[in-house]
């Protein structure tokens, strides 16, 4: 199990407006790949929300064309596991939440740019 967040980078803000938090470090998760679900201009998948994978996510990306569980030892990737925390794409969670697969989010880790395409009152009903 991933660790619970804790304080990131200052000056970043997550979607309740307050200090992002670490998302994961175990594994290591963010487009800086620094833990954080942090974003610049050149992160156009927008790798904001910070959710917990699950099964089902899993196997909904999976299917998707994107297998999160599979590991690539050249990237450094483990391969994620039910119960990992992990920063995704704004529009891949969105597409799983439209599909009824969306993983639950963890808000104060969920950077504020996740809001320019998921509403709040979506991602607080599906937050741990």
């Amino acid at each position: 199990m991933s660790p619970s967040p804790s304080p990131a980078t200052a000056g970043e803000l997550n979607v309740l407006g307050e200090a992002l938090k670490i998302c994961s470090c175990e594994p290591m998760t963010g487009w800086f790949r620094d833990g954080s679900c942090r974003t610049n201009p050149a992160d156009v998948g927008l790798h904001t929300v910070c959710c917990v994978v699950n099964e089902a996510f899993l196997a909904y990306t999976k299917a998707q064309g994107n297998d999160l569980s599979a590991p690539a030892p050249a990237h450094g990737f483990p391969g994620l596991k039910p119960g990992d925390h992990w920063c995704v794409c704004a529009s891949r969670w969105l597409e799983a939440y439209e599909d009824g697969m969306a993983p639950p989010v963890i808000l104060d880790a969920c950077e504020q740019a996740t809001l320019l395409l998921i509403p709040l009152e979506v991602l607080q009903a599906h937050s741990v």
